[in-house]
């Protein structure tokens, strides 16, 4: 088999469908446009970001159905290579709507079905024969699947000495700080959450990433401040990024878009100061598209040389 110094895992995939309308009326029928459909899931989107830039992953991700089929089908329309574990239950569908009346973006997420110890195991396993240069772990977890799954992942990591990337919440997030990774990416609020705080403010950001830097946590912290930008922080460096100010039509896969370019940017060896604008980058780009389509590499281009000087 090929090798890859990315992987990205998708334990939770899904088909998004996006359409338009024009006007939400409850009670009546809602007339929308042809959808689009688009391959979605946390590293699935991650996959499709450094396609976009010109590199290249190995995604693996979970498929059941006709839904699994169709998801299967879109992957290898972006040109990516992938691995699946197939599943009994059937691969999730999201939906997106946009009101043309009023520019609103309505979006319906399910959770997806509760996998068998067994296809669990096979997705485990096909992990740790891998062993990439970098692992990127992110997105939800299924219905009923244990909070420890990434911790899991975290452990295969470190056994095939490969640099872990994750980017999920709450208790997921958590476990897999027991067992250490090499980036993660939270929000300001998850930030506050894992270091027991109520709120933070943007000046107790640093302090907040450095304590789980220092925990062993993580050796780096990239923390999104959405409209704000982002900051990268390391035991010894903290480097606050602005998001340019573009016109926004959709923010889905905004967050995956930022970890698409901070990981191809790890792999080309750029320094941490261009993997945090790259980052930032490609994660403003993906908010000047509908529905879900991720970025344009022209706009993240175009973006990147703007921030290099910020």
């Amino acid at each position: 088999m090929k090798s890859f110094d990315i992987v990205t895992l998708t334990i939770n995939p899904s088909v998004d469908k996006s359409t338009h309308f024009s006007g939400l009326v409850a009670e009546q029928k809602i007339r929308c446009k042809q959808p689009q459909f688009d391959a979605g899931g946390g590293g699935i989107n991650v996959a499709k970001a450094i396609s976009r830039l010109r590199g290249s992953s190995l995604a693996v991700f979970t498929s059941g159905g006709a839904v699994g089929e169709m998801l299967k089908d879109l992957v290898a329309k972006e040109k990516i290579d992938f691995e699946t574990v197939e599943t009994e239950t059937v691969t999730r569908e999201n939906f997106i709507a946009v009101d043309d009346n009023t520019n609103s973006q309505y979006r319906f997420g399910f959770t997806g079905d509760v996998l068998s110890d067994s296809e669990v195991q096979n997705f485990l396993e096909t992990i740790s024969k891998l062993k990439p240069k970098y692992l990127v772990a992110s997105g939800s977890l299924n219905e009923g699947l244990s909070s420890d799954f990434y911790q899991k992942v975290a452990k295969i990591a470190k056994q095939s000495n490969s640099k872990l990337i994750v980017d999920t919440s709450g208790e997921a997030l958590k476990k897999v700080l027991e067992t250490g990774a090499y980036l993660i990416k939270p929000n300001v609020g998850e930030l506050a959450k894992l270091v027991g705080a109520e709120r933070l403010e943007m000046e107790e950001v640093n302090e907040a990433a450095k304590k789980i830097i220092a925990q062993g946590g993580a050796e780096i912290v990239v923390v999104s401040l959405g409209p704000q930008g982002a900051v990268l922080v390391t035991k010894d460096d903290y480097e606050f990024v602005p998001a340019p100010n573009v016109a926004k039509k959709s923010t889905v896969g905004a967050g995956d878009s930022m970890v698409g370019g901070i990981v191809w940017a790890l792999s080309q060896n750029k320094p941490l100061n261009e993997v945090i604008r790259w980052g930032v980058a490609c994660g403003s780009a993906a908010t000047m598209n509908e529905g879900t389509q991720l970025f344009k590499i022209e706009d993240a281009n175009r973006l990147f040389e703007w921030l290099k000087n910020k």
